[in-house]
């Protein structure tokens, strides 16, 4: 890895342009003071694509000529003095589970190989409206299903740290694709850790923020707040501009938080002098995490402290949550899937299978327990919420491994039953909607990045990215870039 800051006069090594090394904020920047158009930042990226993505397979559709149409029109608008929006011109990709007009969204699946949808999903039409450039779509599992990134339609996506190691998912090609600069920002979704698990396995940042305030349409089960939709960035100012854009309140959605998307504009410095973070490298040794992550985590301690905050060894009691998560879970893929795949058998992977027809044997009754240990171990969260402000934990309990396998098998030789167990350092807090981040957290001996994970109080989306943002200008590991040519 190298670590530097790009300048304006940098090139690569065959001549062409390096305007992908810029964060998004500062293309935006440039954009509005008109030192570059928005076309040429498309096509810088797009060169980009054409040099890199071969290698990593991040990128799955590319629509080069939709791309510079819209890139033709925002420069039209600059010019004209006409206000394009928060992300003008900023070149953007889809996740593959989103919906977008006219351009093929597959799921991951071939039953939808050749599906081309007549609308764009909310997150989408947002990021437009407010002038993105949409290159493409970024892969990720059948359906999103699990946390490694692959599929029978366009294969595997690789680790641009480590091409031989998965880049983590479900959003495994947008955290690649942002981490080997093709992108300025990803949308990406998030129900069992979808958005912070690649964005720590690729030194990226990956929010989840609290049900309801990026709004999910279309859904066939719009009252449902474990899955969310949320911004990938390559650093936490990338994510809050993202935020400032996306986020608001929607009249078809009933659980849309009224706040608007411009709070996320608001300065992101905070003194964090006496702030009480519950402090944790290891989950209180509640669930298996491996010791190279750990050890990453624990140095994050003295980062914390420097910003003046004060660390409580303390971690939530989250007993039950494995129950509430799987039921939750298998719940919504029986609902999701379950009339499809008695038709398509064939066309499912075996862990969807298994985890569909998990769904399909519960009862009433197991639903309504879920929910009912779900409550308990939100009121436990919340009320050590009250004597700490944030809690600190690692992302995953795993660094990225091989891109051959499907998930990790045993974690310090406890055996991983499912090919969601792994994830427990994720999905425990899915379970009860507070807001939480991905932010780079250091590397391995290995040179494999390592998140840490920032846990907020309910609904407080900002204050996460304030800390976060706060750690990150101390440590800078965002910087570190991966070795590709």
């Amino acid at each position: 890895m190298e670590t530097r800051q790009p300048s304006v006069t940098d090139s690569d090594a065959d001549g062409g342009s390096e305007l992908h090394s810029y964060s998004a904020v500062t293309l935006r920047s440039l954009l509005a003071q008109k030192h570059i158009s928005a076309l040429e930042l498309t096509d810088a990226y797009l060169a980009r694509i054409d040099q890199v993505n071969p290698r990593i397979n991040a990128i799955v559709t590319l629509v080069p000529d939709h791309a510079r149409q819209i890139a033709r029109r925002i420069d039209q608008q600059i010019a004209r003095g006409q206000d394009p929006g928060l992300l003008a011109g900023l070149p953007v990709a889809h996740k593959d589970l989103a919906e977008t007009q006219g351009i093929r969204t597959t799921f991951g699946s071939r039953l939808f190989a050749d599906n081309i949808p007549k609308h764009n999903a909310l997150i989408v039409q947002r990021m437009l409206n407010a002038g993105a450039v949409t290159l493409g779509k970024t892969n990720t599992p059948e359906f999103g299903a699990g946390s490694q990134t692959f599929n029978e339609v366009f294969g595997t996506t690789l680790n641009p740290y480590d091409l031989t190691k998965t880049p983590g998912g479900s959003s495994g090609g947008a955290a690649a694709a942002l981490a080997a600069r093709l992108v300025a920002l990803a949308d990406g979704s998030d129900m069992g850790g979808s958005l912070r698990n690649p964005a720590s396995f690729c030194n990226v940042v990956g929010f989840r923020p609290s049900p309801g305030r990026v709004p999910t349409y279309p859904s066939d089960m719009a009252w449902f707040n474990v899955p969310v939709v949320g911004p990938m960035a390559r650093t936490v100012e990338d994510c809050a501009l993202f935020m400032a854009a996306i986020a608001g309140p929607d009249s078809r959605v009933p659980i849309a938080l009224n706040a608007p998307g411009t709070d996320f504009l608001e300065p992101l410095k905070r003194d964090f002098t006496g702030a009480r973070i519950g402090f944790s490298p290891d989950f209180a040794g509640q669930i298996p995490i491996a010791r190279e992550v750990s050890e990453v985590i624990n140095n994050s301690a003295g980062v914390f402290e420097s910003l003046g905050c004060r660390l409580d060894e303390t971690c939530p009691d989250f007993a039950d949550a494995d129950n509430i998560f799987k039921t939750l879970r298998a719940w919504s893929m029986a609902a999701a899937h379950g009339p499809r795949l008695k038709q398509h058998r064939d066309l499912y992977k075996a862990s969807l299978i298994w985890n569909i027809e998990q769904g399909l044997a519960l009862t009433g009754a197991n639903i309504a327990t879920a929910e009912q240990m779900r409550t308990r171990l939100f009121q436990r969260v919340s009320t050590l919420m009250h004597e700490v402000e944030f809690l600190v934990l690692p992302v995953c309990q795993v660094t990225p491994f091989s891109a051959a396998v499907e998930y990790p098998t045993a974690i310090e030789g406890v055996p991983m039953e499912t090919y969601i167990d792994w994830m427990k350092s994720c999905y425990y807090l899915s379970s009860i909607g507070l807001p939480c981040i991905s932010v780079p957290c250091g590397f391995t001996p290995q040179g494999l990045p390592v998140g840490v994970q920032i846990v907020g109080r309910p609904h407080a989306d900002f204050s996460v990215l304030q800390l976060a943002y706060a750690y990150q200008q101390a440590t800078l590991h965002w910087q570190a870039l991966p070795k590709l040519a």
